[in-house]
């Protein structure tokens, strides 16, 4: 179907600057905070001036989403905190055989939680322990041990699509080798294991819909030693045949407090990491020269799925603010998304908004009268129940949405001041679609800030010029759920 659809509308979309003192902030939350209007317009970059489509705005929460949202339980998240806490070290390298402490232990209580909600879900959720045995690599693991990943599927409707969520349950001390000292880790990453686990319980009842794409939410180990468990998952995914269509894949880790060491809190604000161009062994050197050319180093991927965390994710559901961070991550940091940006998938990471250096990767101790250690008593329950609800709101949309079109095009075959665009279905093709949207934004905006609705076609003209804008295409689904938009390359 490549029916052409030329759009020539007189009417502006009003543009209203972000103006709160967060710019993420986009929803009236009763803070006495002054909020925006719900637009991602930003005053600097209003050239060129719009004359077509309307002001892209946030998606609401379907009725099912809002119940959803609405069952995260502090109370749970705290209680998964502390029993993950209670095996006293979660080190990679800690017992394996120990029902009471170590790393075994933990997995096999992770295990029997996900399992718990899979016998309640009326077989929409399964659960298996995958893993393998990883040598010595000379620098943090210094004996073979075994990395186990848990895994919690929902299955969806469609064919391959998936979308994975993720916290690592291994912990570490102030001495990366220290496998026998308590390491409690409760904001590093006993916070984020409990999202996976509260969402795995909350989505898998079945009084929801079943979604369209999987979800997978996990628990992965060794991530402290380089990112093991991550990487034995995301190339696992990658290696299958056939390959696994991850369409998307966030991380939670340290997400457990947004007081700084300074004592600043910013309880209502989430970062969001997100990657700009990837690497060379997933686009090569001539599609990398392809999208600087075209300006697209910013819309990556990674970096369009983050932009539909921002449009999904802040709302009064939530109470939170999602500041996207354009990098892969903090400096001298790493996560579990970067693995499975190292196969191609889009991926990011969610971190708490200030950092408390005393309470990470260190020994419980006091000394000159301060506090160390990853406690749970520095856990702010009540904030990661709002970053779930950031995580839940995300991954339903996504998986919700008819996925994203495909071989999206610009037609740059001659000079002219009106842009055509055309696209291919899904991965899961048209069935759930109920039309197609055409994005855009200026150059220097971090955000989409209006569109047009082209209907059910693979092809459009807009009479807006492709040199002044950056362009997206994203499907709908008929209830009106949109997908990630994707950046055309020139046909």
């Amino acid at each position: 179907m490549l029916a052409k659809f030329v759009l020539a509308q007189a009417a502006l979309a009003a543009a209203i600057p972000l103006t709160s003192r967060n710019p993420a902030s986009v929803f009236p939350d009763g803070r006495g905070i002054a909020l925006s209007s719900p637009t991602f317009t930003c005053p600097s970059t209003s050239w060129p001036p719009n004359t077509i489509g309307k002001a892209n705005e946030p998606q609401a929460p379907s009725k099912d989403l809002a119940s959803m949202l609405a069952q995260v339980d502090p109370a749970r998240i705290q209680a998964t905190i502390k029993k993950l806490v209670s095996f006293g070290t979660r080190h990679t390298l800690s017992t394996q055989t120990s029902k009471t402490r170590g790393i075994g232990a933990a997995r096999d209580w992770i295990h029997s939680e996900f399992q718990k909600y899979a016998d309640q879900s009326d077989g929409r959720l399964t659960v298996e322990t995958v893993g393998y045995v990883q040598p010595p690599d000379g620098d943090r693991v210094t004996f073979s041990t075994r990395i186990s990943d848990v895994v919690a599927t929902l299955k969806g409707t469609d064919e391959n699509r998936l979308y994975v969520v993720s916290g690592h349950y291994d912990s570490r001390n102030s001495d990366i080798l220290d496998y026998t000292g308590d390491a409690p880790g409760a904001d590093d990453d006993a916070s984020g294991v409990a999202i996976s686990l509260e969402l795995a319980r909350i989505m898998s009842q079945p009084k929801y819909p079943v979604p369209k794409a999987s979800i997978a939410f996990v628990a992965v180990a060794g991530e402290e030693q380089g990112l093991y468990g991550a990487q034995f998952l995301a190339e696992t995914y990658a290696n299958s045949t056939p390959r696994v269509n991850v369409e998307g894949m966030m991380t939670n880790d340290i997400v457990g407090s947004p007081k700084a060491d300074d004592g600043v809190v910013d309880p209502h604000v989430i970062r969001l990491f997100a990657q700009g161009l990837p690497d060379l062994t997933v686009e090569n050197s001539a599609e990398r020269e392809e999208r600087l050319e075209i300006g697209g180093e910013n819309d990556t991927p990674a970096r369009n799925l983050a932009r539909f965390v921002k449009e999904v994710a802040e709302n009064p559901s939530t109470d939170m603010s999602v500041s996207v961070i354009y990098r892969l991550d903090r400096y001298l940091r790493g996560g579990d998304h970067k693995p499975f940006l190292e196969v191609g998938y889009p991926a990011m990471r969610f971190t708490e908004p200030h950092e408390n250096y005393a309470h990470q990767h260190q020994d419980v101790r006091v000394e000159n009268g301060m506090q160390y250690g990853d406690l749970i008593e520095f856990c702010d329950f009540e904030y990661i129940a709002r970053v779930a609800r950031v995580n839940g709101a995300t991954l339903w949309s996504l998986a919700a949405s008819p996925g994203a079109p495909t071989n999206v095009r610009i037609d740059t075959a001659a000079l002219g001041n009106n842009s055509t665009l055309l696209w291919d279905p899904p991965v899961a093709g048209e069935e759930n679609v109920g039309g197609y949207e055409i994005v855009w934004r200026a150059t220097a905006a971090p955000f989409w800030t209006d569109l047009v609705d082209v209907g059910l076609v693979n092809k459009a003209t807009l009479d807006l010029s492709k040199d002044n804008v950056v362009f997206g295409v994203r499907a709908r689904s008929a209830d009106g759920s949109r997908g990630v938009a994707v950046l055309p390359f020139p046909s």
